[in-house]
């Protein structure tokens, strides 16, 4: 018997803003240091919200945008933010647990050496 695989498109998924919110959230904690996979994911995002659209009201073209999300450029943080701004949402800071940021300095550590 042959298994069927189907795309997954996070895009389909991302139909209210909790859900985009939790989304965001989460590729921000877990790739924190990979910029690429979070742009990846806020393309995702404005794959769900309307490429084209959101574009328009950043003050990109669709091409630009879609480069910018590709993961493959690195982003000026200036686009970054007003994409987000569009999306209708903000970008909050707040203190690394404990745990998380003692693992950081460890591995910051271990990078110098």
């Amino acid at each position: 018997m042959k298994i069927k695989f189907t795309e997954y498109h996070a895009a389909e998924f991302l139909d209210s803003d909790e859900k985009i919110q939790a989304y965001l959230n989460v590729a921000l904690e877990e790739n924190s240091d990979d910029p690429a996979l979070i742009a990846k994911a806020l393309g995702n995002v404005v794959a769900a919200r309307g490429m084209a659209q959101v574009a328009k009201q950043a003050g990109l073209t669709r091409t630009s945008l879609y480069r910018t999300l590709s993961g493959d450029v690195k982003p000026d943080f200036h686009t970054i933010l007003k994409i987000i701004e569009v999306l209708g949402m903000r970008l909050s800071i707040e203190p690394l647990a404990p745990k998380r940021a003692a693992i950081r300095k460890s591995a910051a550590k271990l990078k110098a050496a």
